[in-house]
């Protein structure tokens, strides 16, 4: 257990009361500012020690005025059980020797609540077990928009909103804002203590010349806007899309923000194309027109309020898809996400037969002209080759075999090829010659063996020997000539 794990601090809360607490153990290391602990008889609070006392009296200040100017949330509970939406300070901690070292804030249960960011994305909510259906991330963009409603009502401003900042609970898609000590916070008499983060891919236009120090309400209507649009429109960003230009320059989509680059408005943008799987145009008008009034260069952006209650009235009027239980759509115009799917499927098989067919360089499949399947290649031809030479050598063999004895096998018929006569045996044996040619021929042209013609014209040389031999024995030829020598 770390040396904080066992100290003892000082609680004063906003109504002055005060109470000693005790830390009872590391949670986690936290973020840039201070570490996390749970603390000893308070199971609903924990604990943020920062990490340096160096900014202790402003730290103190601005916790102060944290705790004066709260921003009020109805409480949400379920089956008994509250689920706390804002991790704000409940009392300042103190030190022995009065420093102010951290806060004492309500516990989220992080084990029931995933980030923003994980909401977006179908893989990643298959893979965390999240609800597909549509209306869930609606209702998650009406909570967040209560949640920035609630902190412009007291004046105070998040700055760095951005999805991974932001979490929801799973069972009801409630938001749950820890590092409130981060926000740009309202003090007395006008006095603002400044934020002390600011994230790309969120900033708004007019704040890219500005610090996090300088900016307010217009940063949150922007950023809380692109969070919106991305829960609506299957995580795409709405400064995000295809370059019309092959070889057009490849901003960032922060290049893309401050250069106005929207691609989803009344106006086609001259740098970008929507996104292919972008549903945009499946939302209703009365929510195109806060999008082109958040994004377009010169319109005057919807607060907070106004996301709050125009996404109110789009869950009032949602129509279900009859094709997948999960999806619902806004207008006539039907289910945007079915077309979305259908368009990615029919993209995906596109794809699978473009990999699926063989790639050639010249004619030749590229995979043929690697040094693996060419010495693969050639190892079978030898095979085959060798196994063909074998083959072939038994098939002179049985072919000499079948000719040397021709006269033997024909001794059993003598008496029926004899009563043919001689000039038919001759017209038989010039047609068993003329197969026999046209067979070596073909032969030729399909074992390498037999592209010899030396060896072409032995077999036709042999068979014509035999042949004669046979007519000589079997018609008794050779006797005759014997008598004759006598």
């Amino acid at each position: 257990m770390e040396e904080d794990s066992i100290k003892k601090y000082n609680a004063i809360y906003a109504n002055g009361h005060f109470e000693q607490i005790e830390l009872e153990g590391l949670i986690n290391k936290g973020g840039a500012e201070g570490k996390i602990y749970k603390v000893a008889g308070k199971p609903n609070y924990v604990a943020k020690i920062f990490h340096s006392k160096q900014k202790s009296s402003s730290n103190r200040k601005k916790l102060e005025a944290m705790l004066h100017n709260p921003p009020i949330f109805p409480p949400n509970i379920k089956d008994g059980e509250e689920y706390v939406q804002i991790a704000w300070p409940e009392a300042i901690l103190e030190d022995e020797k009065s420093f102010c070292v951290g806060y004492l804030m309500p516990l989220i249960n992080m084990e029931k609540a995933v980030s923003l960011d994980h909401l977006m994305q179908k893989a990643i909510r298959k893979k965390l077990n999240l609800s597909e259906k549509y209306a869930y991330r609606i209702f998650a963009a009406y909570n967040l928009a209560s949640m920035v409603t609630a902190m412009h009502k007291s004046e105070h401003y998040i700055v760095d909103l951005k999805p991974s900042n932001v979490f929801v609970y799973k069972e009801n898609m409630m938001v749950a804002m820890l590092d409130c000590d981060g926000f740009s916070i309202k003090g007395e008499y006008d006095n603002r203590f400044p934020a002390e983060f600011v994230s790309e891919e969120y900033i708004y236009p007019e704040g890219m010349d500005l610090g996090c120090d300088e900016m307010g309400e217009e940063q949150d209507k922007f950023a809380l806007a692109v969070i919106i649009f991305k829960l609506l429109n299957n995580g795409i960003h709405p400064f995000s899309g295809i370059p019309r230009k092959n070889d057009a320059v490849m901003l960032t989509i922060q290049e893309r923000i401050e250069q106005n680059k929207y691609a989803y408005g009344l106006w086609p943008d001259s740098y970008q194309a929507p996104h292919p799987y972008s549903i945009h145009e499946y939302f209703d008008k009365k929510t195109l027109a806060l999008f082109e009034r958040a994004f377009v260069k010169g319109q005057k952006r919807p607060t907070a309020k106004e996301w709050k209650d125009h996404i109110w009235s789009l869950l009032h009027s949602l129509k279900k898809c009859k094709k997948d239980h999960n999806h619902a759509f806004f207008t006539s115009k039907g289910c945007g996400l079915c077309v979305a799917e259908e368009k990615f499927k029919g993209n995906i098989s596109s794809i699978q037969k473009q990999m699926d067919a063989p790639q050639t360089l010249r004619g030749v499949e590229v995979k043929e002209l690697s040094t693996e399947f060419i010495k693969k290649t050639k190892k079978e031809k030898i095979a085959q080759d060798n196994k063909i030479f074998a083959f072939s050598v038994l098939g002179i063999t049985a072919y000499m075999l079948f000719f040397t004895f021709l006269h033997k096998m024909l001794t059993y018929v003598k008496g029926s090829v004899n009563i043919l006569g001689i000039s038919a045996q001759a017209i038989a044996a010039s047609f068993i010659m003329i197969a026999v040619y046209k067979c070596l021929k073909i032969l030729e042209d399909k074992i390498e063996l037999f592209q010899n013609r030396a060896l072409s014209y032995m077999l036709l040389a042999y068979a014509l020997i035999c042949m004669i031999i046979t007519i000589i024995f079997i018609n008794g030829v050779y006797l005759d000539i014997f008598s004759l020598s006598m």
